[in-house]
């Protein structure tokens, strides 16, 4: 090598290390893009709506700790609808899972991470909801990703209400078929979709069995009507049901009559089935054999740990020999809704665990969640992007865990702090 070639070497940058005017632009973009983030964060500081995370220093269950808050604060909003998240035998049951099957299975279901436990829950879950075969995913939202974009092509066609949960929204993105929206519960609206897409080879109507935000139920007996008069397949996500809805639990289709008019369910083993984590759908065979071999979240995930698998089978064992803990919900239920009624507060749904109290702005519900929790009692303030602009709200959620004093300790604390902001004299 040359001597002039030995000098350029030595202050040319070794290759990937950027010289100092690459430097200093790569500085600048990262600064840009922090401003720019930060800009984001101070709007959502101003527009009321920063969602800060309280630290739960206890097990979830009636009655939690909260890091920087007194002891034993009654919990109204969690999605612990049966009170399994610490049931002693489903916490034995992740236990006993633990140690006969381990942590994790550090892989994917169909390379070595298929146990045991795994197919006899799926056979549990459809039996539970009388449906064929199940296959279970490492979330509900997992499972609304995985379906659509397997079961639907350009020639096929969905339907789906314009308030479904943002995990069926973006499952539907996935896929490559037609999408209509149709308005809220509306059947209507939703019989005109159907006769706009009668040239498409399948149509599935989506929708919540029970939309998370209002509590509101959908009219499932008229979406089956529908559906038998034009060719159409029904979907329902149930995670809001499951276990607690209708004479034995098994969820909305069972509570308005069309169990065996609704062809594919997805729910969650992370609310009534023990609370931990995990999701699934059930329906016909072939169905769950495609989902098998094509639905990326299944093929791409971990499989679900044994404990959490443990619990979820507990839980599902307990629904099946009884419906006594699930019946227990509907007197709470009526009883918060009836007393804040006539205290006067606005609430959300009917007859459904989920109680929303509306109150419209977004500061508002979170200063009252505030005071509420320094009354003992822990709720959350929804707001924007969580529920549309000018329909903040706490949302209360009835467990069976709750005791009738419980509800009436809740009650006289929403009184107390809806008087002291205005909402109620």
């Amino acid at each position: 090598m040359s001597l002039g070639k030995v000098a350029r070497s030595l202050v040319r940058p070794a290759r990937g290390v950027l010289r100092p005017s690459a430097l200093n632009r790569s500085y600048a973009a990262v600064a840009e893009a922090r401003a720019v983030l930060e800009k984001e964060l101070d709007g959502i500081r101003a527009a009321g709506t920063w969602k800060v995370e309280r630290i739960i220093t206890s097990k979830q269950g009636r009655k939690i700790n909260v890091d920087g808050s007194r002891s034993n604060i009654l919990n109204f909003c969690a999605n612990n609808y049966l009170g399994l998240s610490s049931h002693p035998e489903v916490v034995q049951a992740g236990i006993d899972a633990l140690k006969t099957h381990g942590a994790g299975l550090s892989s994917v279901r169909f390379i070595c991470g298929t146990q045991d436990l795994h197919k006899d829950l799926e056979q549990k879950l459809a039996e539970f909801h009388e449906r064929e075969d199940c296959i279970l995913y490492a979330s509900c939202f997992d499972a609304n990703a995985g379906l659509f974009e397997v079961m639907l092509g350009p020639e096929d066609a969905v339907l789906s209400d314009e308030l479904n949960h943002a995990s069926i929204i973006d499952g539907i993105r996935l896929c490559r078929a037609n999408r209509l929206r149709y308005k809220h519960m509306d059947l209507s609206d939703l019989e005109n979709k159907l006769k706009e897409s009668q040239s498409s080879r399948m149509r599935l109507i989506v929708t919540d069995g029970v939309f998370s935000m209002d509590g509101d139920v959908a009219p499932l007996s008229g979406i089956c009507d529908l559906a038998d008069q034009y060719g159409a397949m029904v979907f329902i996500d149930e995670c809001h049901a499951t276990g607690f809805l209708g004479p034995r639990g098994r969820g909305t289709d069972e509570l308005l009559g069309v169990m065996d008019r609704v062809h594919i369910i997805n729910s969650t083993l992370g609310k009534a089935l023990g609370g931990a984590a995990g999701g699934y759908t059930v329906g016909p065979k072939p169905l769950i054999d495609l989902l098998r071999q094509r639905s990326r979240p299944y093929l791409f995930s971990n499989s679900l740990p044994p404990p959490v698998v443990g619990c979820a089978m507990r839980a599902v064992e307990l629904l099946l020999a009884s419906n006594e803990i699930s019946q227990s919900m509907t007197a709470k239920t009526m009883r918060f809704r009836n007393k804040m009624t006539q205290a006067g507060f606005t609430i959300g749904g009917s007859a459904h665990p989920i109680c929303p109290v509306m109150l419209g702005d977004a500061r508002l519900a979170s200063l009252m969640a505030e005071d509420m929790l320094k009354l003992g009692v822990y709720v959350i303030g929804f707001s924007f992007p969580v529920v549309p602009k000018g329909k903040a709200r706490i949302r209360v959620q009835i467990s069976a865990a709750h005791t009738d004093e419980d509800i009436d300790h809740c009650v006289d604390a929403f009184i107390q702090t809806g008087r002291k902001h205005g909402v109620v004299s």
